[in-house]
């Protein structure tokens, strides 16, 4: 079966060596505790003391900093941390939207079929019936069985939402709140099982599917934000 560890990854050259595990929320009470939201698979990433780094705003080299504890919130990807030197709900409260990453030569050993969220995004995917390069993986998702967003290359013809005319809006107020929505990019979700994904080339970047019937009919597809 295969199977899929999530995590995120951070580009910028500043930060090769590190891999980002999760972020900062918001506040957990007054005493400095903060929530961590993860896609993670490895709790003890949150739960066993020791360092981290905390890179506090998207320009910002990441900072060294020490997890003190943290514990999961029952049901949910959420963590509940304690940071060394983060002492108050302002101090917490500073630190939302903060990534908090690990070295990558933390990562954990994976066996045979199973992967890494950020080894998946980006990846090319070919339909095996016909050889056509139909998109790229833009999101993986948990839901039983992991599931692949796939943008697709070609996009139908998308009709933007009708504008009316504004002269016929009588309150100012009202003509400066209309917005025109962009159309939203058209994607299919694949079920990430063997029968239907049979080759994952991560050297190479792609994948191979071998769709069932249906399973790239249009119709079905998503609209993506």
């Amino acid at each position: 079966m295969l199977r899929v560890y999530f995590q995120g990854e951070q580009n910028n050259l500043e930060i090769q060596d590190l891999i980002e595990i999760g972020i900062i929320v918001a506040p957990q009470g007054l005493q400095g505790e903060l929530k961590v939201k993860t896609d993670s698979d490895f709790p003890e990433r949150f739960q066993k003391s020791g360092n981290r780094w905390l890179q506090i705003q998207p320009h910002q080299s990441p900072q060294p900093i020490e997890l003190i504890r943290g514990k999961q919130i029952p049901g949910k990807n959420i963590f509940i941390i304690k940071l060394a030197g983060v002492n108050d709900r302002n101090q917490a409260e500073s630190l939302r939207g903060s990534r908090l990453l690990i070295e990558k030569s933390h990562r954990p050993y994976l066996e045979k079929e199973e992967y890494h969220v950020v080894d998946l995004i980006n990846l090319q995917v070919y339909n095996q019936q016909t050889g056509e390069n139909i998109g790229i993986i833009t999101e993986v998702f948990s839901a039983g069985n992991d599931i692949l967003e796939v943008t697709l290359h070609y996009q139908p013809e998308l009709q933007p939402d009708i504008i009316p005319d504004l002269e016929k809006i009588s309150r100012v107020s009202k003509r400066k709140k209309f917005k025109v929505k962009k159309p939203k990019a058209i994607t299919i979700l694949i079920p990430f099982v063997k029968d239907i994904v049979p080759v994952i080339n991560l050297e190479k970047g792609f994948i191979e599917i071998n769709p069932p019937k249906g399973l790239l009919n249009l119709d079905l597809a998503e609209e993506s934000e």
